[in-house]
């Protein structure tokens, strides 16, 4: 594989698969290659397929025999470990051997499948999809710092090009920030717009299913894949699934562009700031009428989400409470998980009703404007042996800074997306967030497109994936 290939999107390496230019094994073994090569500094990967390059070339026959599928078919994706597959074991980031879950294929994994994708590995994640640091997974931008999570395995294969897109799942930002931190495009759909059976629970009301990609388009191709019902999930939305692409090249002229400034902008560092100010003027530029907005209660937010999600979390473990196996988990995990029992009835009763008054304030302002736009994370990607940073001269832990811009929209449902837009001094990303109203992600997309195209961060690729 020619060093243009590995740095091509999907959308190109489908070109070149469809037109016999190369193959799904010479892909597949390519990307093989570059994980034995790259992942022992990353340690993005926890399990490899050995099937992969059988399943490629099963690809590659039923191409010569029938023509491909769709943009997908013979392409190389890896996912998550929190996703059941039928042929690699899922762990969910857990090393407790009492806990198994089925080797069976999730309702996404197997919408992967019969678009003809390969499934060329599992992710790391932080257990039980908690946490923003993913241990041991690192950044392929700088080898000290954290990919972030849950999803930081995903972020940083894809970034380090060990892949050309993985799935991840989001409850309060854990595709978005992992996407922000190692500089890549990451895809929180609406709530109900994935279906999630198959993928291991965290927090019901909260959960979403994603893909993290290079760019925006490729984001657009999985979303096509991967929206639609799901009988197994009582959540999914049988909402009709618009052609996602069809609307990508259309001008953003017009468009309603909103600008929250409580909450978002109280404590960012410097250079991302500076970034997002640059990215709102190009919108301006490009004929959006842009204005700024509040929704007040995003002061209550951290309450609200931190006591649904502790209580659900506790609520999925409660066995495992009650056998001891909790005691194997990691320590920060094992923390959370028994603080959730502490969250009484009167506590979630009080943080579904700030939920509800934010959503409530998110729906005035869409009213009034087609897109929100702003950063992230408050921070480019910290060093692993930092437990709190500065911010504005503010210190604050990160795990408070990572996730305090991306959990109102899992609290709302919204549609979000992530996307680089530019470097801080140290050479590492920066993200743009934009967020749209219930299941506008075709608007979404075409908006994020829009800025992608006229900037194309995503073609740098970091020293040491080169």
């Amino acid at each position: 594989m020619t060093d243009a290939l590995w740095q091509m999107p999907i959308g190109a390496l489908a070109t070149q698969i469809s037109a016999r230019r190369v193959s799904s094994a010479e892909l597949v073994g390519a990307f093989l290659a570059r994980i034995e090569r790259l992942d022992g500094g990353l340690e993005s990967f926890v399990h490899v397929s050995p099937t992969a390059l059988d399943d490629a070339r099963a690809a590659d026959a039923e191409i010569a025999r029938t023509g491909v599928r769709g943009p997908l078919h013979g392409i190389p994706i890896a996912i998550k470990d929190n996703y059941t597959t039928r042929d690699l074991p899922t762990r969910a980031g857990t090393a407790v051997e009492a806990l198994t879950f089925p080797m069976e294929d999730s309702h996404c994994v197997a919408r992967l499948r019969a678009a003809g994708a390969v499934v060329i590995g599992k992710l790391r994640m932080h257990e039980f999809a908690w946490g923003t640091v993913t241990p041991p997974s690192r950044n392929p931008w700088d080898l000290t710092r954290v990919p972030g999570g849950s999803s930081g395995g995903s972020g940083a294969a894809v970034a380090a090009r060990l892949c050309p897109a993985a799935l991840g799942s989001d409850t309060g930002g854990s595709i978005r920030i992992p996407a922000a931190l190692c500089g890549v495009v990451g895809l929180k759909p609406t709530y109900g717009r994935i279906g999630r059976s198959g993928i291991v629970p965290h927090s019901w009301s909260l959960d979403h299913a994603g893909p993290l990609t290079l760019t925006v388009a490729d984001a657009a191709r999985l979303l096509q894949v991967l929206a639609g019902p799901d009988p197994d999930d009582p959540a999914a939305s049988a909402a009709p699934v618009p052609d996602y692409l069809a609307g990508l090249e259309r001008p953003v002229r017009g468009l309603r562009v909103a600008v929250i400034r409580n909450h978002v902008f109280d404590a960012v560092d410097d250079a991302v700031g500076g970034a997002i100010e640059n990215a709102i003027r190009f919108f301006a530029d490009q004929g959006c009428a842009v204005r700024d907005a509040t929704v007040p209660a995003l002061r209550y937010g951290l309450g609200a989400i931190f006591a649904i999600e502790l209580a659900s979390s506790a609520a999925y473990h409660d066995r495992s409470i009650a056998r001891g196996h909790v005691a194997g988990f990691a320590e920060d995990v094992r923390d959370l998980v028994e603080m959730g029992r502490f969250v009484t009835a009167p506590d979630y009763l009080k943080a579904e009703q700030v939920r509800a008054v934010i959503m409530a304030e998110m729906a005035t302002v869409l009213a009034e404007a087609d897109v929100i736009v702003g950063p992230t994370t408050p921070l480019t990607a910290w060093r692993a042996d930092e437990a709190t940073v500065a911010i504005a001269g503010r210190p604050e832990s990160v795990l408070a800074a990572s996730w305090r811009l991306t959990y109102p929209f899992n609290l709302t449902g919204l549609p979000a997306i992530a996307l680089p837009c530019g470097f801080d001094r140290r050479g590492l990303p920066i993200s743009l967030q934009i967020a749209a109203r219930p299941f506008a992600e075709d608007l979404l997309l075409r908006v994020a497109h829009r800025y992608e195209q006229a900037h194309a961060w995503w073609r740098r690729v970091p020293p040491m994936a080169c």
